[in-house]
C-alpha cells in the first residue's frame, strides 16, 4: 500500500512539475494534451520509484567520485526515459533536459514541503521518537 500512496504523490506532484518546466523551458513539451501530460507524469513516476535506485547502484563509482554530481545527471536520463517511452511529450534539447530537471526538482520539493509529504528519514525519525 506504501508504493501505491508514494506513486499517487508522486504523479500528482511530478504533474503540476511538468506541466511547470513546459510553461517555463522552451524545447519541453507534452503536445498540449492533459492526457499526454497525466501519462508522462505517471511514466515519469514509475521511472524514478524503479528504474532509478537501479542507475544509482550501477553509477555509485561515478556518484562517489563525482561527489554526488554524477546524480543530476542520473535525474537527466530519467527524463529521457520518460520521453522515450511517453509518445507526445518531447526535449528539444540537452539544455531544455538540464534546465526542465532543475524546475522538476524544485516544484517536487516545494510541493513535498507544502504538502509535509513523509520521506524515508522523517519515518525513520518518528519511529526512534516512538520507541
Amino acid at each position: 500500500m506504501r508504493i501505491a500512496r508514494r506513486l499517487a504523490y508522486m504523479w500528482l506532484f511530478n504533474l503540476l512539475a511538468i506541466y511547470a518546466a513546459s510553461q517555463l523551458v522552451s524545447g519541453i513539451g507534452y503536445s498540449n494534451d492533459f492526457g499526454t501530460l497525466a501519462l508522462t507524469a505517471l511514466v515519469f513516476a514509475a521511472v524514478n520509484l524503479f528504474l532509478k535506485p537501479a542507475a544509482k547502484l550501477l553509477a555509485l563509482p561515478v556518484i562517489l567520485v563525482t561527489l554526488g554530481i554524477a546524480l543530476f545527471f542520473i535525474n537527466i536520463l530519467m527524463l529521457y526515459v520518460t520521453a522515450w517511452i511517453v509518445p507526445g511529450f518531447s526535449i528539444a534539447h540537452f539544455g531544455a533536459a538540464v534546465w526542465a530537471t532543475i524546475v522538476i526538482w524544485g516544484v517536487n520539493w516545494v510541493l513535498q514541503i507544502v504538502f509535509d509529504v513523509d520521506d524515508r528519514s522523517s519515518r525513520r525519525a518518528k519511529r526512534t521518537a516512538r520507541g
